[in-house]
């Protein structure tokens, strides 16, 4: 488990990843979706959309809110980026592969998210899935809790 507060090296190597994969894929590599990258890679917490469209108000002359949406739809839909639905809130994927889950445990006094990196889903869970003979093409696991530091 990493938290969300990368080494300067992690930031740099994914906005590199980010360059190359659009490149690999023949996808525009707009400078709206590399100055939101480039916004959440750099906070030490998740942001809401509202927060990027702030800080992209910085770098940009009057950004409107469907640009940074529309940004960030793409971050998650292609893995960089995922979105922690109970704070509707935003955060750099600390991984650097691709998965069809994620899973994080929120500070709810703090607020510092974490990722968890499991490649499956638990058992009781996976069973109960099957038995419902339910499809999954993503699922978002969030534990809520204390961490360390304000237990």
């Amino acid at each position: 488990m990493r938290k969300w507060r990368m080494a300067k090296t992690k930031k740099d190597k994914t906005l590199k990843a980010f360059d190359k994969y659009c490149a690999e894929k023949d996808l525009r590599n707009t400078e709206p979706r590399r100055a939101v990258l480039e916004i959440i890679a750099h906070s030490k917490q998740p942001l809401t959309a509202y927060e990027v469209l702030e800080k992209l108000a910085e770098k940009t002359a009057k950004p409107k809110p469907p640009t940074a949406y529309r940004a960030l739809e793409f971050l998650c839909e292609h893995g960089f980026v995922h979105r922690i639905e109970s704070r509707n809130a935003y955060v750099l994927c600390d991984v650097d592969h691709r998965h069809t889950g994620s899973q994080f445990m929120i500070c709810k006094s703090c607020g510092t998210v974490e990722e968890a990196h499991l490649c499956h889903l638990p058992a009781d869970l996976r069973k109960q899935i099957d038995t419902a003979k339910f499809s999954t093409d993503f699922w978002n696991l969030e534990v809520h809790g204390l961490c360390r530091n304000c237990r």
